[in-house]
């Protein structure tokens, strides 16, 4: 997952709406979302190493993962990052507890962003620095860097999806957001230790290349209801939709 864009507490109707993209090498094979027959849980799985990156479970607790992009490269950790959302939707614990736990161990992964939280409360930890943080109401968002950091992609997203919250967002029009595949100019490029070319293309919102790329764009509607309306559009390659995924998932 390379892009979360969320509101909390921002909309009349809906306490927390999230918009993500999911990018990966269309070689990993992956499932989209759907019930898992093991656990709880209402999201996408990474069918190599058996985790996820989005999803949320029948309480309507939510959970997305970043990986975190470094000078250097990334160094493979211990553990897959994919199992953080995955035990936190499977499991009892409370965000901060959790992410208390994580934090104790933080050094057994590659560098992530963790949201964990629901419709009345989010928490944040990074694994690259600082304490679990619990968000205070208002329209973030979370790419390959810091908390909220202001690269382009994720700074012109933000301010559309809060221009949008001031209306009735649709998923449409929430979708389009996710599917924008402008770059940003040279000069406001994030220096994250990768190529000139390969910033470039890793600089608009839904990302297309011949090996890697958007492989999901989700859309969650948590209203006050305790309802959770979740959207899945997933592509197959840079030119290939896929199969698109709806559910509601009701209040237990």
């Amino acid at each position: 997952m390379c892009l979360i864009l969320f509101a909390l507490g921002r909309h009349r109707d809906y306490p927390l709406v999230v918009i993500a993209n999911r990018d990966e090498y269309y070689a990993r094979p992956s499932r989209a979302a759907h019930w898992w027959d093991d656990a709880p849980v209402f999201a996408g799985r990474d069918l190599q190493a058996g985790g996820t990156w989005l999803g949320v479970d029948r309480r309507g607790r939510f959970a997305a993962v970043t990986n975190v992009r470094e000078p250097g490269g990334m160094t493979p950790g211990e553990r897959s990052r994919g199992e953080l959302p995955r035990d936190f939707l499977a499991g009892e614990r409370e965000p901060r507890a959790y992410l208390a736990e994580i934090s104790a161990r933080g050094s057994e992964y590659s560098g992530f962003n963790l949201l964990v939280g629901d419709r009345a409360a989010l928490w944040f930890y990074s694994n690259r620095g600082g304490e679990p943080i619990a968000v205070e109401p208002g329209v973030y968002g979370i790419s390959n860097g810091a908390f909220d950091e202001d690269w382009p992609k994720l700074a012109s997203a933000r301010s559309e999806l809060a221009t949008l919250l001031a209306g009735s967002p649709g998923e449409d029009a929430l979708l389009e957001i996710l599917t924008d595949h402008r770059t940003a100019p040279d000069h406001a490029l994030p220096s994250t230790g990768v190529p000139l070319d390969v910033e470039r293309l890793l600089s608009s919102r839904f990302i297309r290349s011949p090996d890697y790329g958007t492989r999901a764009c989700s859309v969650l509607l948590f209203d006050n209801k305790g309802e959770v309306r979740f959207s899945e559009h997933n592509f197959v390659d840079a030119t290939h939709a896929g199969e698109v995924v709806r559910e509601r998932i009701l209040p237990e």
